[in-house]
């Protein structure tokens, strides 16, 4: 079984990498058997906005691009989506990420992480939204972190041991999900 953790965050310098470093770490040290993970940003992929008119130039990358993201969330089992908060949503390249998606994705489980100030929980409201509309079945489970108690001047990030709890049961939820969607794909 492959899991992808998806770090869905392109700002340079952004919190999401650290954060998808502490979930990699947290599911690779669970030492779940028969189990993948794989860590994938979604900054090395040069999505273009869907449906944007792109000159000559810049259609055969942004094709390509295209193609590398769809055959990698292809790739996967199951996933772990990695989203900021902004403004009461998940941020835009994300979405705009998901927008190239469907069957690539449909029958498949995902799990979410989100940060912000309310930990990312109005993100995660939004993307199960949207996750469903893509058939993917989202676990209840989710794991939040906040800017004020799990970061350090809102940039270092320093997760509070309660967190791991969270995790746990989330890594529980999405194996579980994972397999028995399998028995649809």
């Amino acid at each position: 079984m492959k899991i992808g953790i998806i770090s869905g965050s392109v700002r340079e310098g952004n919190n999401a990498t650290a954060v998808s470093q502490w979930v990699l770490d947290f599911a690779k040290n669970r030492n779940d058997e028969g189990v993948e993970y794989e860590l994938v940003h979604l900054s090395d992929f040069d999505l273009p906005l869907l449906g944007a008119k792109l000159d000559a130039s810049r259609a055969e990358a942004a094709g390509s691009a295209i193609k590398a993201w769809s055959e990698k969330m292809a790739s996967f089992d199951g996933y772990v989506f990695i989203t900021p908060e902004y403004n009461h949503a998940l941020g835009g390249a994300m979405k705009n990420a998901l927008d190239y998606l469907n069957p690539e994705i449909n029958n498949k489980a995902a799990a979410l992480v989100g940060y912000g100030s309310l930990g990312g929980a109005r993100a995660h409201e939004n993307i199960r939204v949207i996750l469903a509309e893509q058939r993917v079945a989202t676990v209840r489970t989710t794991t939040n972190f906040s800017l004020i108690t799990d970061f350090e001047n809102m940039s270092v990030f320093k997760p509070a041991a309660h967190n791991e709890a969270n995790a746990a049961g989330m890594f529980d939820d999405l194996l579980l999900w994972t397999k028995a969607l399998n028995t649809i794909r």
